[in-house]
């Protein structure tokens, strides 16, 4: 389940790149968690014949990061390497890519002898010329947006689903608190070897299947898709997610700057988790608007004078200053904005709500280094 630390940390890693008419931006952040675990794979650009091909990849990782980053490493080579994909059955070759790749692993010494019993969500992305496979196998999802709105999404895979529960149980497990076997939150996932044993019932009859669900659709005017792990996910919905992706790409084209907005924005949330998302975008994808970008500065401007004013009005009322800024928070999201990102709401303004605060308080720690009130803020942002 994962210990926390006492503030959350916010450094990011980032990457970029562009190819074959997408281009991509990848944000990933420890938060609250004591260890990061989760890896990614972004390749605009594949080799040789594949020239004409894109490979993305979000693996979050459990109880170690080992499996995730070996997950990260070989996946798509398991996959271009398999009879399948020579015979050009994709989809059966990312689902035998899986197999082998989870067959491989538990060879490496340190998995075989049980020292290390970490395991890894794994969700993927092909994008050829016509058409765009997607992979997943456990809780980290992929969302695929048209119009700001989703048009696709995998299925996140949970012990208490009656397809999962009902294999859980003919291996001899039970589902208990939505977990198996009242520890695993998830049913399908690489690694976890501990619940892949037992005997005479082949890979995907185990407790925890390492088996993709695997979806293939033809392109038809998409404008970005999302690949994230459940930290995104615990705090966004896919309406939610694709709305406030399609506003940042009207104010801005620097994908890194959109993928690390999106991540702050789920930390002030409330997420407590590692997270990481990868965003891609077709050429189909909204465009920096000067309208768009007018308005966001008038709501700067708005959210400005309203959060002095209730500073201001607490402030004279001699209140403690440890609470002036959850109850400023509070009274602000109270106040129902008008013209907050969709899906964002008053969580994805928080940078600039610390700095405004802080020209009151200069002393004042940011937020996303303190988070003394975090629970006051996450409480605020709850109906936003």
């Amino acid at each position: 389940m994962g210990a926390f630390l006492n503030k959350p940390e916010t450094k990011k890693y980032n990457e970029h790149g562009e190819g074959n008419g997408l281009r991509y931006g990848v944000a990933s952040m420890q938060g609250w968690r004591v260890e990061m675990e989760d890896a990614h794979h972004a390749q605009s650009t594949l080799n040789g014949t594949l020239s004409d091909w894109s490979y993305f990849a979000v693996f979050d990782g459990h109880a170690g990061a080992r499996v995730s980053a070996h997950c990260a490493a070989n996946l798509l080579e398991c996959i271009l390497q398999t009879d399948e994909f020579r015979r050009e059955e994709v989809a059966a070759a990312i689902r035998a890519g899986f197999l082998d790749l989870d067959k491989k692993m538990r060879e490496l010494p340190e998995l075989s002898n049980g020292e290390d019993k970490s395991g890894s969500t794994a969700v993927c992305a092909f994008v050829s010329p016509g058409k765009i496979y997607i992979a997943n196998c456990g809780d980290s999802r992929a969302v695929l947006a048209r119009a700001g709105q989703p048009v696709f999404a995998t299925r996140d895979h949970k012990p208490e689903l009656p397809s999962e529960k009902s294999r859980i149980v003919s291996a001899g497990g039970s589902v208990m608190i939505q977990r198996v076997n009242g520890s695993l939150a998830v049913s399908r996932a690489l690694g976890d070897y501990e619940y892949k044993k037992v005997r005479n019932r082949g890979p995907c009859e185990q407790l925890v299947s390492p088996e993709p669900e695997v979806s293939a659709l033809e392109r038809a005017d998409e404008e970005f898709l999302v690949l994230a792990c459940d930290g995104v996910w615990d705090v966004m919905s896919n309406e939610a997610l694709c709305s406030y992706v399609h506003s940042l790409l009207l104010l801005t084209d620097d994908l890194e700057a959109i993928t690390n907005q999106v991540i702050d924005t789920c930390l002030y949330k409330g997420s407590k988790d590692n997270m990481s998302i990868v965003l891609v975008t077709f050429p189909g994808a909204p465009k920096p608007s000067p309208e768009a970008q007018q308005a966001e500065k008038e709501l700067d401007e708005t959210l400005r004078q309203r959060l002095t004013a209730i500073i201001e009005r607490l402030s004279s009322e001699q209140s403690e200053e440890a609470y002036i800024f959850p109850m400023a928070l509070k009274q602000l999201a109270e106040e129902k904005i008008p013209g907050l990102p969709p899906g964002g709401g008053l969580a994805a303004k928080q940078s600039l709500l610390d700095k405004i605060y802080r020209e009151f308080y200069p002393d004042h720690a940011d937020s996303s280094e303190s988070f003394v009130c975090a629970d006051e803020m996450a409480d605020a942002y709850e109906s936003n």
